[in-house]
């Protein structure tokens, strides 16, 4: 199995990505089969469910010609990659007479990984074998869900009110009406609302005539949109039946989901 990353914007997701993985889980559960790359988990308190899915496409190099599944440390790995030059490309491989480890490799992008090359000055080529862990996951089938509310905004927009909105609180009401959607949290100095315009949403659905109203822990939700590399737009789709899903269109047909359960009301 061997896959590389070379292109400078898709590096950066992809480590943006595991910044954000390493916030949810301690461990990482990777399948690679065929033509995808795909990771599922769930928080310890399992709040949180998280669901990655790459396909062969959105690599630079993607090789599997068998069924992997393999269990790393998510800070470790973290670590590794986001040390990397600009002028480095990421490359993954697991040998299959050492199964017990993942070597990575950061080097030139022009890098040949079957020959001898001398690094530009002050670029240093980079080889790490990282050890594989047992880590058992019963991988959950996630059902197509038909959702009350969808909405998208800019992802820069929404990182940075929900960075204001946890100064004053430790909830998250999310109120999606037929004009407008507002985000709230309550704290014991002050209180905050955000009135977003359905004008000033990229695109936005309700079920006609209806109104959703959830509450959800907003160090959860602030933890899954901590950053705005992963993609333009952020998608929230809400739903009084089911977790909220936060969408990252990551392009070929590759994303990353997050399902967060809202907050009980009290009685």
């Amino acid at each position: 199995m061997e896959f590389k990353i070379g292109d400078k914007k898709k590096k950066d997701v992809f480590i943006s990505i595991f910044h954000l993985l390493k916030n949810s889980s301690s461990q990482i559960n990777l399948s690679v089969h065929k033509n995808t790359f795909h990771i599922q988990g769930m928080d310890k308190s399992h709040v949180c469910l998280f669901d990655l899915t790459l396909q062969h496409e959105w690599f630079d190099y993607f090789e599997a010609n068998d069924k992997y599944e393999i269990c790393f440390d998510t800070a470790i790995f973290y670590s590794i990659i986001s040390i990397k030059s600009d002028d480095q490309m990421l490359v993954f491989n697991l040998d299959d007479n050492a199964a017990d480890n993942l070597a990575i490799k950061l080097v030139e992008v022009e890098y040949n990984v079957s020959t001898v090359s001398t690094c530009k000055k002050g670029d240093y080529n980079k080889y790490f074998t990282l050890p594989l862990i047992e880590y058992e996951y019963e991988k959950l089938s996630i059902p197509s869900t038909e959702y009350d509310a969808e909405l998208s905004l800019p992802s820069k927009k929404l990182t940075d009110m929900l960075s204001q909105l946890i100064n004053f609180g430790q909830d998250l009401v999310i109120h999606c009406m037929n004009d407008c959607v507002d985000f709230k949290t309550s704290g014991d100095s002050a209180n905050m609302r955000v009135n977003i315009p359905v004008d000033d949403l990229n695109t936005y659905s309700i079920v006609e005539d209806e109104e959703v109203k959830l509450t959800y822990n907003l160090n959860y939700i602030s933890k899954m949109c901590i950053t705005n590399k992963l993609s333009a737009d952020i998608e929230l789709s809400l739903s009084n039946e089911c977790p909220m899903k936060i969408s990252y269109d990551l392009g070929h047909q590759s994303s990353l989901a997050f399902y967060i359960a809202p907050k009980m009301a009290d009685d």
